[in-house]
C-alpha cells in the first residue's frame, strides 16, 4: 500500500496543473434579476438588473411576461422591452405596470423572448442563455 502513495500524489499534482485554457469557459448567459417591486402612481413599478454575458451586443431584447395575482391566476400578459444590452454590461431598467397592484402580484413568468437581436446573435440565444433570479418575495421564473 505504501508504494501507491507516491503514484497517487503524482496523479493528484498532475490534475492540479491542468492549463487554464483547458478548463471550460462559463456558458453564455443573459442574467435577469427581478430586483424590486414598488407601488407607483401608475400601478406597480418592477425594477430589473440585467447582465449581458452572451458575448455579443444585443441591439434589442424584449420578453413577454405573465403576471399572476395572489390566487395564482394570470392577471395579464405584457411585453417588457429592455432595448439595447451591450455585451459585458450590467443595466438597471424599470417598468411601470399601469393598474397593477404590487401587493397582489405573486408570480412573474417569462413566457418567451419576443425580440432578441444583435450582430452574431441567433434569436433563440436570449431564452437559451436566460438565468433568472429575484430579490423580492415574488416568484420569478421561466
Amino acid at each position: 500500500m505504501t508504494s501507491l502513495r507516491p503514484l497517487t500524489s503524482t496523479f493528484a499534482m498532475s490534475l492540479a496543473m491542468v492549463p487554464a485554457w483547458a478548463q471550460s469557459a462559463p456558458a453564455p448567459a443573459l442574467s435577469l434579476e427581478l430586483n424590486a417591486a414598488q407601488p407607483s402612481d401608475r400601478g406597480c413599478r418592477l425594477t430589473f438588473v440585467v447582465n449581458n454575458a452572451l458575448g455579443a451586443d444585443l441591439s434589442k431584447a424584449a420578453f413577454e411576461i405573465a403576471l399572476f395575482n395572489e390566487a395564482g391566476v394570470v392577471d395579464r400578459l405584457t411585453v417588457l422591452d429592455f432595448k439595447d444590452l451591450p455585451a459585458g454590461k450590467t443595466k438597471v431598467t424599470r417598468f411601470d405596470l399601469a393598474g397593477a397592484d404590487c401587493g397582489k402580484l405573486s408570480r412573474v413568468l417569462i413566457n418567451s423572448a419576443t425580440e432578441c437581436a444583435g450582430t452574431g446573435v441567433e434569436p433563440a440565444a436570449c431564452m437559451r442563455g436566460l438565468k433568472i433570479s429575484t430579490k423580492t418575495a415574488i416568484a420569478f421564473g421561466v
